[in-house]
């Protein structure tokens, strides 16, 4: 069986058609999107509907929580992130919150062999960004379960979704992010060494393939990272739409968070030498 496996679309209505239209023609079986439908882009409502139409299985991630409940603290909160709330809310009905609200947040399931387990960010919560740099034992720790995970097993295989996309080997356990459908980005960058940005600003997703439900170690498994371009120029037409245009625009044109001294900042509690990546 073929599975495709996207996530983080945050209302990008012309990337998640195109990546849609790609798997279609790839003749996969299922369809399974690990989360962040909504937040940032101005169609959260038309990615609801699609993605509630294409995939069997849907994950809730951090920013379908987050701006899907209410909000009891909202005036403590800053001007700015109080306009967030409330604009990405306007977008969708309150039926789309209800459904986001009510989705699962992790799914597993045997593919020859291995113990597949799906989650948005990591097996405890939805909104912490685990890297490709971070540790082996931070590593190590997305395959063991916890309270929200279907089994108590350590799983052979974990993929996710939040960040970028990255595969890594450790302990004969594989973990894959698969970077994000409508709002690519990388965060080891540096313009004197970077190639064409197109190369990061596509849609990103996974395919993997083997013997669907079975335990048995008796047939191939295989992963596939596809990268599908899509008209970013199109998607931007309605960004006049957007509270939030200027960081849009640059986070899809650019293929790079908005705020990268965050980004750096992490990398330094991790022990990484930012100046000399």
């Amino acid at each position: 069986m073929k599975i495709a496996i996207i996530s983080d679309i945050h209302g990008n209505l012309e990337a998640l058609k195109a990546t849609l239209k790609d798997i279609e023609k790839r003749k996969v079986e299922k369809i399974i999107c690990l989360g962040d439908i909504i937040a940032k882009g101005v169609h959260p409502k038309e990615c609801i509907e699609l993605i509630r139409k294409k995939c069997e299985i849907v994950l809730q991630g951090n920013c379908d929580f987050y701006f899907s409940i209410e909000h009891e603290d909202l005036n403590k909160k800053s001007e700015q992130e109080q306009k967030r709330i409330k604009w990405n809310q306007s977008l969708i009905s309150k039926e789309d919150r209800e459904y986001l609200l009510n989705l699962p947040f992790c799914y597993e399931f045997y593919m020859s062999g291995s113990l597949v387990r799906l989650f948005h960010a990591t097996p405890i919560a939805n909104n912490r960004a685990i890297l490709n740099v971070d540790s082996i034992e931070t590593k190590y720790k997305m395959f063991l379960p916890s309270e929200k995970t279907i089994s108590q097993n350590k799983a052979d295989v974990v993929i996710y979704g939040h960040i970028h996309p990255y595969m890594d080997k450790i302990y004969n356990k594989t973990i894959i992010n698969i970077g994000s459908v409508g709002n690519s980005f990388d965060v080891i960058r540096n313009q004197n060494k970077d190639s064409d940005v197109l190369e990061t600003t596509k849609s990103n997703y996974l395919i993997i393939e083997g013997e669907y439900g079975s335990k048995e170690y008796s047939s191939d498994i295989s992963f596939q990272f596809i990268k599908v371009p899509y008209d970013i120029d199109k998607e931007l037409e309605d960004e006049n739409l957007n509270i939030e245009k200027e960081n849009y625009r640059f986070e899809l044109k650019q293929g790079m968070y908005r705020n990268m001294t965050k980004i750096n900042d992490n990398f330094r509690k991790l022990g990484v030498d930012v100046d000399r990546i």
